[in-house]
């Protein structure tokens, strides 16, 4: 505990803003895969893909970003320094933050409760409907079912 009041209160600023949508995705994302016990390497691909697409980064950009993500997650105690960052954003951005979550969910073709929950959650803290959050589930269950049975 005392090691992590220390980095709170001796940490400079030389990463990205935590007020940095693009930080919260990440680290959201992060604490996302890992909620359910084990951080897949697929997991962990799905986040570079998503990250590196949707906001068009290169790949050493992508890793700093997951980087930095994976320790402001480490040192969360909550989720609200990476909602309060995203529940301003327009309806289809934070229905797309959405989107991404579903993606990591199924990246292991596993939705594991606490997975769901967390959606669930976000979703909620972001303003994102039940309805929206579940049709990008359905979405996003049945691409991943579609492109499993492709690759048979």
């Amino acid at each position: 505990m005392f090691e992590a009041l220390n980095r709170l209160f001796s940490r400079t600023e030389t990463g990205p803003d935590l007020h940095d949508p693009r930080l919260s995705v990440a680290a959201l994302l992060v604490h996302l895969a890992a909620i359910d016990g084990s951080f897949k390497p697929e997991e962990k691909q799905a986040i570079k893909g998503i990250l590196k697409d949707h906001y068009a980064l290169a790949d050493s950009e992508v890793e700093r970003l997951l980087a930095e993500a994976m320790r402001r997650d480490a040192d969360a105690v909550d989720f609200y320094q990476f909602t309060s960052a995203l529940a301003t954003l327009e309806d289809d951005e934070r229905i797309e933050v959405v989107r991404m979550m579903w993606q990591v969910v199924f990246a292991d073709h596993k939705n594991h409760e606490l997975e769901d929950n967390m959606v669930w959650r976000i979703a909620e803290l972001i303003g994102v409907s039940t309805r929206d959050r579940n049709i990008l589930r359905n979405q996003i269950a049945r691409q991943t079912l579609a492109e499993g049975q492709g690759s048979n």
